[in-house]
């Protein structure tokens, strides 16, 4: 079991930067593939920015050069910097963490809470 606990949201201007955290806990979580999702009112979740277990990242278009993706694996704790943020930037932010221990098995999947993320014009 792995327990997500994202914080960081709140409401910024547009231009304005922000950092979200996702403090992972549980057995064996240094293995799993992280990620952040969004979802912005009656829109589908979408992924933001991945991190595997080997530290590679990425960033969806939508974001790229804005926002990066880092760990820090003392802290077991994700992070997502926002900068220049974006009214349409405005959503949920959810931490997610994956873990696939082999082909033929089922794929842990956990997600946090979410934490509310509003950019105002």
């Amino acid at each position: 079991q792995v327990q997500l606990v994202e914080s960081g949201g709140g409401l910024v201007q547009a231009g304005g930067s922000l950092r979200l955290s996702c403090a992972a806990s549980g057995r064996g979580v240094s293995r799993y593939a992280m990620a952040w999702y969004r979802q912005a009112p009656g829109k589908q979740r979408e992924l933001v920015a991945p991190i595997n277990s080997g530290g590679n990242t990425n960033t969806a278009d939508s974001v790229k050069g804005r926002f990066a993706i880092f760990t820090d694996n003392a802290k077991n704790t994700m992070y997502l910097q926002m900068n220049n943020l974006k009214p349409e930037d405005t959503a949920i932010y959810y931490c997610n963490a994956k873990f696939k221990p082999c082909v033929e098995c089922d794929e842990y999947n956990y997600w946090g809470q979410g934490t509310q993320v509003t950019v105002s014009s």
